[in-house]
């Protein structure tokens, strides 16, 4: 005989439909999937795009000291904010 855990008297059970789960888990491996391309164009387009100059713009934080370097791209993430959001807002129209 197999021992069947119940929740305790008068606890709710809150049950969603079976289309319902599987639709969030279509838009999470949709989510995923569109992200590691991404990723992977990235990568391979990397050579090309460095010469963009990015991480090198006016703005752009950059301190050396003896002990290391703090670099932080204020004017390059706007940029690549920007341009993503109009992107984004292109796509969705």
């Amino acid at each position: 005989m197999r021992a069947v855990a119940s929740l305790p008297q008068g606890a709710w059970r809150v049950t969603l439909p079976a289309r319902f789960a599987c639709n969030k888990m279509r838009q999470m491996q949709r989510i995923l999937i569109a992200f590691g391309v991404t990723l992977l164009l990235a990568g391979l387009l990397w050579p090309w795009l460095s010469r963009l100059g990015l991480g090198r713009l006016p703005g752009d934080i950059r301190i050396e000291t003896e002990n290391g370097i703090f670099y932080f791209p204020i004017t390059t993430c706007v940029i690549i904010s920007v341009v993503l959001c109009v992107v984004l807002w292109l796509i969705r129209r």
